[in-house]
């Protein structure tokens, strides 16, 4: 199935009014609020100056919740493991059961001084998720995401023990994030030739700015049924109206990131339709996105309130052909190993 096809197959995907419809993860069962919040953003600013605290964090994870978001998505290293600890605090006293939310986390990048302390070893894997599971004051995860493709450890290794933490009740689901679709592919294979669990949901990075899966991956995770979560939306404020040089914020300034001409080129377009239909330009990049073939969640960060209001309006915002059009005329591809 190629990406035209699948365009019809997401016409549904909108709630018409009051907060954004819950959509399945790829062919799974697993159901998850058409916006997932990004706790990336909540941490130590010690460690991370643009980290906001947890007193900070929860009026925001309060008005997503208050909007119907349920899905929230963090990492082990992110923060040094304070994002998790955070994280876990407020959706515990934000929420009545733990069945009432679903919660995503990696693992991969280092967690420690130590040779194990990294990648997606069997050692590693299995010391990780206990890690996480403490820092999140719970005991199982939703969606338990492999950060990036490790190209030290055997990708059965890591299948097996990912399908023996599903075994063991600490894992629901699985998911991959940034990688070659050939690595993916290979590691679905793995898992299905062993009769393990295979993923069911791949975090990438995708925008309008950056829409190279779609030449691969994408094709690839709608054919096998997998969820696409994608992070990076807004392509770190530029498709929200910030320009290279804006550095207004402590994550502007620690980004340091120019734009291709290219990237500016749609940002000016996004900038137009959004004051043409009267929204923001976020709303408008983000209702883009919602209405991308295999898109099931975008990964939203969130520093300010209008941030989580954004997020929430373009699930009810519909492009027209013509606009969607517009949006993507300017894109040229990006070389190997740019990102935006």
């Amino acid at each position: 199935m190629t990406i035209a096809d699948a365009q019809a197959a997401t016409a549904d995907g909108r709630a018409p009014s009051g907060s954004p419809a819950a959509r399945p993860v790829g062919g799974s069962g697993l159901r998850v609020s058409r916006i997932g919040l990004g706790m990336m953003s909540f941490g130590d600013a010690a460690r991370q100056s643009w980290a906001l605290s947890e007193e900070q964090a929860e009026p925001l994870v309060r008005r997503a919740i208050d909007g119907g978001i349920f899905f929230f998505d963090t990492a082990d290293e992110y923060s040094d493991g304070e994002s998790e600890r955070i994280t876990g605090r407020l959706l515990k006293r934000l929420f009545a059961n733990r069945e009432d939310y679903v919660l995503a986390t990696k693992v991969f990048y280092p967690t420690g001084p130590g040779a194990n302390d990294r990648g997606l070893s069997r050692k590693h894997v299995m010391a990780a998720v206990d890690a996480s599971l403490r820092r999140l004051g719970t005991d199982y995860v939703d969606l338990y995401q492999v950060h990036r493709w490790d190209e030290t450890t055997p990708i059965e290794e890591t299948m097996a023990a990912l399908h023996d933490l599903v075994r063991a009740g600490k894992v629901r689901y699985l998911g991959a994030s940034t990688m070659r679709a050939w690595q993916f592919a290979k590691a679905q294979t793995a898992a299905e030739c062993a009769g393990l669990t295979r993923f069911v949901a791949m975090q990438n990075r995708y925008n309008l700015v950056n829409r190279e899966e779609e030449r691969e991956m994408i094709p690839l995770c709608l054919d096998q049924g997998v969820g696409v979560l994608p992070y990076s939306p807004l392509a770190r404020g530029l498709l929200a109206g910030k320009r290279g040089a804006d550095r207004s914020t402590p994550r502007s300034r620690a980004d340091g990131r120019a734009y291709r001409d290219a990237d500016l080129a749609i940002a000016d377009v996004v900038q137009e339709i959004a004051g043409e239909r009267g929204v923001s330009a976020a709303q408008v990049a983000l209702a883009w996105l919602l209405s991308r073939p295999g898109v099931v969640a975008p990964i939203v960060g969130a520093t300010r309130e209008q941030h989580i209001d954004d997020a929430l309006a373009a699930t009810r915002l519909e492009l027209t052909r013509d606009e969607q059009e517009r949006l993507e005329a300017p894109y040229v591809p990006h070389r190997d190993g740019e990102f935006t």
